[in-house]
C-alpha cells in the first residue's frame, strides 16, 4: 500500500516568461514556502488560502527579476523568512545579512518536510535546486530537455557542465520541477533527462560549451522536446 508523502507541491504557470512559481505545503503543519514568487503574487496568496496553508517562508532558486519580482508582495502578506545561497546574496548585492543565508547541503525544516538545498551554479553563480524527498525544484539551472543560459552576467558554460553531470548523478525516479514552462511538458524524471535533454549528452566539456553558447539557439526551438544522444 502506498503512502502519501507529507508534504504536496502545486506548480502555478505566470507572468510573460511562462514562469513556474511553486507552493510546497506541508500536510501536518499547514506551513508553506512560495519558491520564486514572481508576477502575479495573488495567484499564489488565492492558492494558499484556497488550501488552507500559510506561507512561512520564500525560497529562491537565484536572484534574476522574473523570480523576485513579487517577494515584497509576499512579505507584505505574510511574515515570512527569505531562504537563498550565500553565494547568490553575494552576487546579487542584497540580502548578504539575512540569517536565513544557507550553503549547498543545508536543510530547510518546513514543518514535517525537510527540504534540501543544492548549489547548483552555471546560470547564477548561488544558483539553487531545491530537493524534497525524490521532487527537485530546479529554477534555471535545468529545464525539461534544456538548461538555463549561461552568458548572462554571472553565468558559467564550464560551471553549468559540473553542475549539470552531478545532477545526472540523483536517482533515475527524481522528478524535474523547472523554473520556465519552455518543454512539451512541464516536469520529467531525471531518467528521462539523462536520456533526452541534449545537455546531458556531453562527456566533453569543450564540446557543451560550444553548444550551450553557440548551437543551441541556433538549431533548437520551444517547446523543447527530447532529442536522442548521438
Amino acid at each position: 500500500m502506498s503512502i502519501d508523502p507529507p508534504y504536496t507541491i502545486d506548480a502555478l504557470e505566470l507572468g510573460p516568461m511562462e514562469n513556474f512559481i511553486y507552493l510546497i505545503s506541508d500536510t501536518n503543519t499547514g506551513r508553506a514556502a512560495v519558491v520564486d514568487p514572481a508576477w502575479d503574487v495573488g495567484e499564489v496568496i488565492r492558492l494558499a488560502k484556497q488550501k488552507g496553508v500559510q506561507v512561512t517562508d520564500i525560497l529562491l532558486t537565484h536572484s534574476h527579476h522574473d523570480h523576485i519580482n513579487g517577494i515584497q508582495q509576499v512579505l507584505h502578506k505574510y511574515d515570512a523568512q527569505l531562504h537563498l545561497l550565500k553565494a547568490e546574496a553575494q552576487f546579487w548585492g542584497r540580502h548578504q545579512d539575512l540569517p536565513t543565508l544557507h550553503h549547498g547541503g543545508d536543510i530547510i525544516q518546513l514543518g514535517d518536510t525537510p527540504i534540501e538545498i543544492l548549489h547548483t551554479p552555471g546560470h547564477t553563480p548561488g544558483s539553487a535546486c531545491y530537493k524534497v524527498n525524490h521532487d527537485l525544484i530546479t529554477g534555471d539551472t535545468m529545464f525539461v530537455f534544456g538548461c538555463g543560459r549561461c552568458d548572462l552576467n554571472g553565468g558559467d558554460p564550464n560551471v553549468m557542465f559540473d553542475t549539470l553531470n552531478k545532477l545526472g548523478q540523483l536517482p533515475g525516479d527524481t522528478i524535474i520541477h523547472p523554473g520556465h514552462n519552455y518543454a512539451v511538458k512541464e516536469t520529467s524524471t531525471m531518467e528521462e533527462q539523462c536520456g533526452g535533454n541534449p545537455f546531458m549528452h556531453f562527456h566533453d566539456v569543450d564540446k557543451f560549451v560550444d553548444y550551450r553558447m553557440h548551437i543551441h539557439d541556433r538549431v533548437r526551438e520551444e517547446p523543447y522536446a527530447a532529442v536522442k544522444e548521438v
